[in-house]
């Protein structure tokens, strides 16, 4: 048989993955953020897919394992003890058998990784943090990846935590520099800044990104991808969150977050941080199926699954499951039963 030279081959060639930076500027974020939306949506799909597996979208559990009374003055968090008018009671720590149950609920309901939250603005040393070290030795001993946040961290905190097996610690930036003043006046931005270099000297993985809805500009949204996507490694994992304006907070009054600035966001920070899971987290339970949808589409790879989050409400768990199921996730025997 003669061989036909020179000859093409029918399958389309793969994309070259981009290239990873770490030294972008707020304004290269803002003209990517402020691009066309179909624009935006495509490019942010084909960076998602030659570094991930679209169909890989991780669940994870959040509890608040010590609720309330918090010393900080976050505008946005009803578990300030300086927001009197949201009712939040003080709670002490739950107890490692307590915890440990409920991860083992979340484990068997579908969930990959289970994060427990703490109402500090830093643990100290003693009986306490001795209990959250145990709590994430449990939680890696049902074979789930382990995250906490739990306020700032000295370093030897965070080398006790990664000696427990602690896969990630989360610390949000909350927002851009410039405006983070307007809305927390009890820690700096120099004290988050600081507190993720111990985490990661420690050699545990980041969980770190930002809440959409407080009255921030678009700048000050770039300013906080720019934060997160010049460190380098880029941060394992990035919540985007929208506001969820909670009753007696100073932001109670502020309008609900335009779904398309969630895609925006999403979008924008798969661009800019390729490999890092991108978590569509707080507000996910006001978006459509089809808005989150988009948002996967977007880049978006993870979702906290439950029906409660340290203290608002989340998407039901059937709800979730038939959405993972319809977009054709491959989901747990417990999740599909869930749906059904």
């Amino acid at each position: 048989m003669r061989r036909i030279r020179g000859r093409k081959s029918s399958r389309p060639a793969q994309a070259a993955a981009p290239a990873i930076r770490h030294d972008w500027t707020v304004e290269e974020i803002r003209a990517i953020h402020d691009l066309p939306l179909l624009d935006l949506v495509f490019r942010a799909a084909s960076v998602h897919r030659a570094h991930n597996d679209p169909a890989d979208i991780q669940r994870a559990s959040l509890l608040s394992i010590k609720t309330g009374g918090c010393p900080e003055d976050c505008a946005y968090c009803p578990q300030s003890a300086h927001h009197k008018g949201t009712g939040m009671a003080k709670e002490r720590l739950m107890p490692v058998d307590a915890v440990l149950r409920e991860a083992a609920e979340a484990k068997a309901a579908g969930a990959h990784r289970f994060c427990m939250g703490a109402a500090w603005r830093q643990p100290k040393d003693g009986p306490e943090f001795d209990a959250v070290l145990a709590m994430v030795r449990g939680v890696r001993g049902l074979g789930m990846e382990a995250c906490v946040t739990l306020g700032m961290l000295t370093p030897s905190q965070a080398v006790r935590l990664a000696e427990a097996g602690l896969t990630s610690y989360n610390h949000n930036l909350d927002t851009g520099p410039d405006f983070y003043e307007d809305i927390i006046s009890t820690r700096t931005y120099a004290d988050r800044l600081q507190t993720l270099e111990n985490v990661r000297e420690a050699g545990i993985g980041l969980c770190c990104g930002g809440i959409v809805g407080m009255g921030e500009g678009v700048t000050d949204r770039a300013a906080m991808l720019q934060v997160l996507a010049n460190h380098a490694p880029h941060p394992e994992s990035v919540p985007i969150n929208a506001l969820v304006a909670v009753e007696g907070t100073p932001l109670e009054d502020r309008p609900p977050v335009d779904p398309l600035d969630l895609v925006r966001m999403c979008a924008t920070a798969r661009i800019v941080m390729p490999k890092a899971r991108v978590r569509l987290s707080a507000g996910r339970k006001g978006l459509t199926r089809e808005a989150q949808i988009l948002c996967f589409l977007a880049g978006a790879n993870s979702i906290f699954y439950g029906e409660r989050l340290l203290t608002t409400a989340n998407n039901e768990t059937d709800s979730d499951a038939a959405l993972l199921r319809d977009i054709g996730i491959t989901v747990a025997a417990p999740m599909m039963e869930a749906a059904e």
